[in-house]
């Protein structure tokens, strides 16, 4: 008798997927109780990093997660930073939302790795301009994954953007590649609220097309 595999399809489908993009959301405050082990989240980032699709098979993707004190301080770097270009009248919303991002459990960091895309460039020099957009749906593709994984554990995370201005500070900090560009920060953590706030969406019909079905 010939042995049967398997596949995801056979224990689920679509609308288990769908579900879970449903849920994502944007979480804010965050706290530092984790409802899952460390371990798990290295899990998620490791896999998604490992899977997520590239351009050529380029996996041009590269990841750093921090915890407790690491965590701590790459917001008290971002903080420095702000801190000497944000005018001091504006300066306590600013250390609000650093403390806000700082109070949560842990950080994902998201980088490309330059020498990738700039070796993809010269091997297939046809598409050399498309090559860093590539590089850009690939990690975000990325940063939905590990988003939406997340979400699915019971931790709340939102999206930061203090590239390009932590960059050079953060690559010193961790001692990492020179060639890694730091492309967005995802605090997460324990959920302070039970719900995020409701979104809105703009009607379908204006963003959605059919042609021959």
């Amino acid at each position: 008798m010939g042995s049967t595999t398997t596949t995801p399809a056979a224990t689920a489908n679509a609308d288990t997927f769908l579900e879970l993009i449903k849920a994502r959301r944007s979480v804010y405050p965050l706290n530092k109780d984790l409802p899952i082990a460390t371990s798990r989240v290295q899990t998620i980032v490791a896999e998604a990093l490992q899977h997520i699709p590239s351009s050529f098979n380029s996996q041009s993707n590269r990841a750093v997660v921090l915890f407790g004190a690491e965590h701590d301080r790459l917001w008290d770097i971002t903080s420095d930073v702000l801190k000497a270009i944000v005018p001091a009248d504006q300066w306590e919303a600013t250390a609000q939302r650093m403390a806000m991002f700082k109070g949560a459990a842990g950080t994902v960091l998201f980088f490309e790795d330059q020498t990738v895309v700039e070796d993809m460039q010269a091997r297939f020099p046809l598409y050399a301009d498309r090559f860093p957009s590539w590089a850009g749906h690939s990690s975000a593709m990325l940063q939905f994954a590990v988003w939406t994984a997340l979400e699915a554990e019971g931790l709340g995370a939102n999206l930061q953007h203090y590239n390009p201005l932590i960059d050079v500070k953060v690559a010193e900090a961790w001692k990492l590649p020179a060639t890694w560009k730091l492309i967005a920060q995802m605090p997460f953590g324990g959920r302070t609220v039970a719900e995020a706030r409701e979104k809105t969406f703009l009607p379908l019909e204006e963003k959605f097309k059919v042609f021959g079905a």
